[in-house]
């Protein structure tokens, strides 16, 4: 199947990049087995960002490869190294690009060079164990995990930036009006439906530059999806006026310019949105003598309508100039509307949000508690729940948000089951209030005696310093400083040089006590 070389409708599935975990990591230094929490952060993931460039005029990239993904953040290290963050992925769309969900809600109309929307927002990194430490918790065992990137699916409509957009029955001279007054040479032959992309053309009107679009011939029922006008008519809602191109020189039964301006209008007017644009009438192919005499007998009745009649022929460029002039006047009307300047002055402040950060319902099944907001799913989300400290963490910013009060206020009794989140991220807890859990095991919440209570190495010394007294006090002072092995004890060997000195410096003076005291007894 051949793919198209113009494509103005496509769906895009977008998937952004995953925040790395944090690093769990204590400094260690040579003598020094407490150094503190040094572990970084996790990087962010990278997002999609879709932005409007000048050199891209279809999404036809899109219709061949329609998945597209950002680079995950990496993880923190060690010696408070924060992980790299992942790299954004930015998609180059049309100007005029609508981006819209699979429900037809539109979430952003991109029109400008640069203007940009992020598609996907790249997850946020954990947080490392060195960030995490407080006054109150001074060596965090645990980090928090990275989040999970957005993941969308997205349809990308475009919609042709043109001043004036062409519309008509097939055959009705559209492209050739367009290859008459511009540099754009379309595909032009004498059967319908020659065109079947819409056509851009600059035309140059005096001091005036604009754009004209004609759209693939409308034919009665195209809003219904019949021809392909339905697929097209979406091409001329940002146009600042429409031109009725009418083939004056049909032979078609059935057919004539008043009715086929007739037929096109209420196709128009089935589409929607289009009610408020000035119309020009192009009566063409005057070259040939009948449709002449047509568009002089159709002129006083349209006029008659409100309507500014223009006979044209594409062939000889008769009224081609009074038909530029006439599309350039409108098109500087509207710039002039468009960018005059607005004096007010205007102030963004940040919009309060309203209403609680959580909320908590009884489940009917069985009789469960479901706990939901934006801060508590994603904390679960954060939670490494193989390490029993981080899940006390957990619990620690649960009760800090009122949840477990709030579950006590409606009811929950122990025990009771309580879902956090929905789908394939929700968490079960049994509930148990004032339990100390987790990060509570090691201390109370929010304290870590680890660096309040002495080090083994500390204790085995104390021991040995009363075990030395209790043998001073019992008069037998031979053994201070034997047995001691370099296990027991925590000593650089400095230390245990100088210790190993002393004990035996203190040895040869208890032996000279001794000797002298054996010669007293002799004597």
């Amino acid at each position: 199947m051949a793919i198209p070389s113009f494509v103005d409708r496509v769906t895009v599935h977008v998937t952004a990049g995953r925040g790395g975990n944090g690093c769990a990591s204590v400094h260690r230094e040579k003598f020094k087995p407490l150094g503190g929490p040094d572990g970084g952060n996790g990087g962010d993931g990278g997002s999609v960002i879709l932005r409007v460039d000048p050199d891209v005029t279809t999404l036809v990239d899109y219709h061949r490869s329609s998945h597209r993904t950002a680079t995950n953040g990496a993880q923190g290290k060690g010696d408070h190294q924060a992980g790299s963050n992942g790299g954004d992925v930015v998609l180059g769309v049309p100007d005029g690009t609508v981006i819209g969900t699979a429900d037809g809600v539109v979430l952003a109309d991109l029109v400008g060079p640069g203007a940009e929307f992020v598609a996907a927002q790249g997850g946020k990194g954990g947080l490392g164990n060195a960030a995490l430490a407080s006054s109150a918790r001074k060596a965090p065992g645990f980090a928090l995990l990275g989040e999970d990137g957005e993941e969308r699916t997205l349809v990308l409509e475009l919609k042709v930036v043109a001043d004036i957009g062409l519309v008509g029955f097939p055959s009705a001279g559209k492209s050739s009006l367009v290859a008459s007054i511009s540099r754009a040479r379309p595909k032009i032959a004498d059967y319908p439906f020659t065109t079947l992309i819409p056509n851009l053309g600059v035309v140059v009107a005096g001091d005036v530059t604009f754009t004209v679009a004609d759209v693939p011939g409308l034919i009665e029922g195209a809003s219904e999806g019949r021809g392909l006008g339905y697929d097209f008519l979406r091409h001329v809602e940002r146009c600042a006026a429409l031109v009725h191109v009418i083939d004056c020189a049909t032979y078609e039964p059935g057919r004539d310019p008043l009715s086929d301006l007739d037929t096109i209008e209420a196709e128009l007017q089935a589409h929607g949105g289009l009610e408020d644009r000035p119309r020009l009438v192009a009566l063409n192919k005057i070259d040939v003598p009948d449709a002449r005499d047509i568009a002089e007998m159709v002129q006083a009745e349209l006029e008659q309508r409100g309507l500014r009649v223009f006979p044209i022929s594409t062939a000889s460029h008769e009224g081609l100039e009074a038909l530029k002039f006439a599309m350039a006047e409108i098109v500087v009307r509207r710039r002039a509307e468009e960018e005059k300047p607005d004096t007010t002055r205007i102030v963004i402040r940040p919009q309060v949000q309203g209403g609680p950060e959580f909320k908590v319902k009884k489940l009917p099944e069985d009789g469960g508690w479901l706990v939901q907001g934006e801060k508590p799913e994603r904390w679960v989300r954060q939670t490494d729940f193989a390490n029993a400290e981080a899940t006390g963490y957990l619990a620690d910013r649960l009760n800090r948000l009122g949840v477990e009060k709030e579950l006590l206020e409606l009811g929950a009794m122990e025990g009771d089951a309580v879902v956090i989140g929905d789908g394939p991220n929700a968490i079960v807890f049994d509930f148990a209030p004032e339990v100390q859990a987790g990060a509570e095991i090691l201390a109370r919440r929010g304290e870590d005696h680890r660096l309040e209570e002495p080090r083994p190495a500390v204790q085995r010394r104390r021991a040995k310093d009363t075990e030395y007294h209790a043998h001073r006090a019992s008069g037998d002072r031979s053994e201070y400083g034997q047995g001691w092995v370099e296990d027991e004890v925590d000593l650089s060997p400095a230390e245990a040089k100088r210790a190993a000195e002393k004990a035996a410096k203190l040895a040869r003076k208890e032996a000279r006590e001794l000797e002298a005291r054996d010669i007293d007894q002799d004597a």
